[in-house]
C-alpha cells in the first residue's frame, strides 16, 4: 500500500450535505480514507441516511469505511424523527437498572446499523463531578465512578452485541472541567492520584472489559503534562493509556478543529502531534481544506522521519483488525428492515419506561432527602 493511502486510513472526516460531497468522494477514492463522521447536517430521514451510507461505502475500493456518529441519547443525538429519541445518560443512570441500560444501547445500535452506521462515539465515561461543567452534565451517567463504570459497560456491551463499534470518551476525564473544549482549552490541576481514584476508574473498567476504542479529551491535565492537552500528549496517551492502563485498542482524537486545539496549534500540526503521541485515528469534522492539509502534513512527517512508518503500520493493524471484526460482512440495508426497526413501538416503549423509572427514582430521592 502506498504511503498516501496508508495515511488516508488514519483520517476520519466530516462533510456538508445529505449526499457525498465532491471533496469527501475524492478523499475516499484517492487516499483510501479510513472513515467519515455524520452530523445532523447530513441526515434527513432513515431512507436518505441509508442511501448516503451505501453511497459512501461504494466509493471505498479497499477496506470498508468507519461511518460514525455521536448518538449518545439526550441532547447529543444526531438522528431526527422518526428515529427513536433516546434518553440521556443521566436519565439512564437515575434508573440504575443494568438490563434497561443494555436494552437502551441495543436499541440505539439496531437503529444505527439498519441505516449503515457502524460506529457510535459513546458511551461517555466522564463523571459529572462539577455541576458548573458546560459540556458534560447530563451526558454522564452520574456523579460516581461506580455508576459510570457499570452503566458505561452495559452500554458498551449492548451496542457491540449488535456489531456497532463503541468508543469511550473523553479520556482521561472531562467531567470536572469548568470550560467547553469546543470554545477554549480547559485545564485541570488534579494530581495523577486523584485521577486514579475518580476520573480514570470507568476507563480502566472499560479497558479491562476490552472496549475497542477510546477518544481523548482536549483538556490539559497539569498533573500529568503541564504543556500539552491530553489529545496531543505522549505522557497521557503513550504512557498512561498505552503502558500503564495497557489499552491495546484504537485511540481516536476528538475533532482537531475545536478551539481547545486551534487556540494553540494549527490543525495539521496538531494531527502530527496526536499521531506522535500514540493516536491511531485523526478526527477532522468540518473543513475540506483542513482535511487536505492534515493529509499533506502527515505524509510529509512520515516521509522525513518525524513520524515512524512502524508507528503507522501499528495503527493500521489496529484499525484494519477492528474493521474486519465489526464491518465484515457488511450489514444488510433494506427498506423493509429500516421501517421495522427505526422508531419502532418497542424502542419508543423502552424510552417511556426509562423516563418513568427515572422520574420515580428522582421523586424517591427527594423524599428521602427531605
Amino acid at each position: 500500500m502506498k504511503l498516501a493511502r496508508k495515511v488516508g486510513q488514519i483520517l476520519m472526516a466530516g462533510f456538508e450535505g445529505t449526499s457525498p460531497s465532491k471533496e469527501i468522494q475524492n478523499l475516499i477514492k484517492e487516499y483510501d480514507l479510513g472513515g467519515v463522521i455524520l452530523f445532523s447536517r447530513n441526515i434527513e430521514d432513515p431512507s436518505q441516511c441509508a442511501r448516503l451510507t451505501k453511497a459512501l461505502q461504494k466509493f471505498s475500493s479497499d477496506a470498508p469505511l468507519f461511518i460514525a456518529v455521536d448518538q449518545e441519547g439526550g441532547r447529543v443525538s444526531r438522528l431526527p424523527l422518526p428515529f427513536t429519541q433516546f434518553s440521556s445518560a443521566r436519565t439512564i443512570g437515575q434508573c440504575d437498572t443494568i438490563s434497561l441500560t443494555y436494552s437502551h444501547a441495543e436499541a440505539i445500535a439496531k437503529e444505527l446499523r439498519s441505516v449503515g452506521i457502524n460506529m457510535n462515539f459513546a458511551p461517555v465515561l466522564d463523571i459529572d463531578t462539577n455541576h458548573k461543567n458546560p459540556i458534560i452534565g447530563d451526558r454522564a451517567f452520574g456523579e460516581t465512578p461506580t455508576i459510570v463504570s457499570k452503566h458505561g459497560l452495559a452500554m458498551m456491551v449492548g451496542m457491540m452485541d449488535q456489531k456497532v463499534i463503541v468508543c469511550g470518551k473523553h479520556f482521561p476525564g472531562h467531567g470536572d472541567t469548568a470550560a467547553d473544549s469546543h470554545e477554549t482549552l480547559p485545564e485541570l490541576d488534579h494530581p495523577l492520584s486523584r485521577l486514579v481514584d475518580i476520573e480514570l476508574k470507568p476507563f480502566i473498567h472499560a479497558v479491562e472489559n476490552r472496549i475497542p476504542c477510546i477518544m481523548t479529551a482536549h483538556v490539559r491535565y497539569r498533573g500529568i503534562d503541564d504543556r500539552l492537552p491530553a489529545s496531543l500528549s505522549k505522557k497521557v496517551i503513550g504512557q498512561l493509556l498505552r503502558k500503564t492502563i495497557q489499552f491495546n485498542g484504537v485511540v481516536i482524537t476528538d475533532d482537531l478543529e475545536m478551539k481547545g486545539i486551534t487556540s494553540d496549534f494549527s490543525v495539521p500540526e496538531a494531527a502530527v502531534r496526536a499521531v506522535k503521541a500514540g493516536s491511531d485515528l485523526i478526527l477532522v469534522c468540518h473543513s475540506p481544506d483542513q482535511q487536505a492539509a492534515v493529509l499533506e502534513a502527515l505524509i510529509h512527517a512520515f516521509e522525513k522521519g518525524t513520524l515512524s512508518e512502524e508507528k503507522l503500520d501499528a495503527s493500521l493493524a489496529r484499525l484494519l483488525a477492528l474493521k474486519e471484526r465489526f464491518l465484515l460482512p457488511p450489514p444488510a440495508i433494506r427498506a423493509p428492515l429500516i421501517k421495522k426497526i427505526v422508531g419502532c413501538t418497542t424502542h419508543r416503549a423502552l424510552v417511556k419506561e426509562i423516563e418513568k423509572k427515572s422520574r420515580a427514582a428522582i421523586k424517591k430521592q427527594s423524599k428521602s432527602g427531605s
